[in-house]
């Protein structure tokens, strides 16, 4: 008898177990399937200003390198860094002595020359004599003048001294030039602009271009010269831009943000919470909301304008986007719009 009465009480025991245990599956179940809320707002397109910014570092127009052709003895520097110099200046002047000797010896050519001219118009040289002289003088000319332009060295453009590597005194070793001189009005700036905008850049169209050193300036300046060709490995092309420096007050070095400009298109604007970064890749999305459900879709940006992303592609006009609840979304659930 005690025995039908443990059989019936572990019946009963193991019933009420299955009984509570179907209950919690429902409620888990039940739980799984709550409609999360969101809030989505409809997006427009709208005209959008087509505009990029690319920095760059401020180049001189032109930079010379002020050496010999050969090492020597440097006499006399008569420049300083900073000195503003003038085109046919001279700078430095080198060991004068082979210049001495080549003086000498041109000298004595052209008297050699001139002997061979009189005897020639009476019939004391040959033709060839007159020839191998009027050589042997082109040859002289040629050296001194060749030793004066390494002896006095003169600047070959109009511009501002930005080094002086030697002393008087010092042996020039041809490591280093003796000083460099830089052309800095105009000045320029080259920068890589994206492939897209290759079509839109046009030489001598107008930019801005400003610098953090001088907040809240803005400078002129336009396209001077576009690289024929785009890197395949950056998808960028080469623009150089020129700036008119006349007061000096841009300098070499300058770290400047320049501005481009290239009208107005018509694009869907989204606000900046709705737009998902995809793990793992650059891929950008957003749940665009229809009828109870939302569709993952992607999207290329453009341009950020404040809290707002500009679209290329991914959303059409008039179609509304989830900018809040989208952690719980995966494509084609079921919302529930709160406001």
């Amino acid at each position: 008898m005690k025995r039908f009465k443990l059989v019936g009480i572990a019946v009963c025991a193991l019933a009420i177990g299955l009984s509570s245990c179907g209950k919690s599956t429902k409620t888990d179940s039940a739980a799984l399937t709550v409609t999360p809320n969101v809030r989505v707002q409809k997006v427009v397109a709208r005209d959008v200003d087509q505009t990029i910014e690319i920095t760059a570092t401020v180049q001189p127009v032109v930079k010379n390198s002020i050496a010999p052709s050969t090492p020597g003895r440097i006499r006399q520097i008569l420049v300083e860094v900073g000195n503003r110099v003038e085109k046919g200046q001279k700078l430095v002047q080198m060991d004068v002595a082979n210049l001495s000797n080549s003086e000498t010896q041109i000298e004595n050519v052209k008297r050699v020359y001139k002997r061979t001219q009189e005897l020639f118009s009476v019939g004391g040289a040959s033709q060839q004599e007159l020839d191998n002289a009027k050589l042997q003088l082109d040859v002289a000319q040629t050296n001194l003048k060749n030793l004066t332009e390494n002896t006095f060295l003169l600047s070959p453009i109009s511009g501002i001294v930005t080094a002086r590597n030697y002393d008087n005194g010092d042996m020039y070793s041809a490591q280093q030039p003796v000083l460099t001189i830089m052309q800095i009005n105009p000045v320029k700036l080259l920068i890589n602009v994206s492939e897209t905008s290759y079509p839109n850049v046009i030489k001598g169209m107008p930019v801005t271009v400003q610098f953090d050193i001088f907040p809240g300036e803005k400078f002129k300046g336009e396209v001077s010269l576009i690289y024929p060709t785009i890197d395949e490995r950056s998808r960028t092309f080469g623009v150089e831009i020129k700036m008119n420096n006349a007061n000096s007050k841009i300098r070499p070095g300058m770290f400047g943000r320049v501005k481009m400009e290239f009208g107005q298109i018509k694009h869907v604007v989204v606000p900046d919470q709705s737009v998902i970064k995809q793990t793992g890749s650059g891929a950008r999305f957003v749940f665009v909301y229809n009828n109870g459900k939302v569709a993952y879709k992607q999207v290329q940006l453009g341009q950020r304008l404040g809290n707002e992303y500009e679209l290329i592609s991914g959303v059409t006009d008039g179609e509304e986007v989830v900018v809040s609840g989208q952690s719980a979304l995966v494509d084609g659930s079921e919302v529930k719009v709160v406001k």
